[in-house]
């Protein structure tokens, strides 16, 4: 989060995402009913702070998802982060948005 423009947000790191939410979560088709998976992320000043992690499917990452393709070029550009990444301090929820 280093180029945030959120005061609040500066010096926050992430040391890790749970990829295995639930078996079920990461069908093709939940994800494609759904269009996110639930999970948790650690982040924060020491990147330790356990986060809910929602990560929310675009059109783009649906149809590379669908076809089991690497979801890479989903993601959008790093100096777009406010545009992509909504991190709530208090309620301690993470949502990212995928291309």
């Amino acid at each position: 989060m280093e180029k945030s423009t959120d005061p609040e947000l500066k010096g926050f790191w992430c040391d890790g995402i749970l990829w295995l939410p639930t078996e079920n979560q990461l069908t093709k088709k939940h994800v494609n009913d759904k269009r996110k998976i639930e999970t948790k992320a650690w982040i924060g000043k020491t990147g330790q702070t356990e986060y809910k992690a929602t990560i929310h499917f675009g059109k783009r990452s649906l149809s590379k998802y669908a076809k089991g393709m690497d979801l890479t070029e989903s993601i959008p550009d790093l100096e777009s982060q406010a545009e992509w990444i909504e991190i709530d301090i208090e309620n301690k929820t993470i949502n990212i948005e995928l291309n």
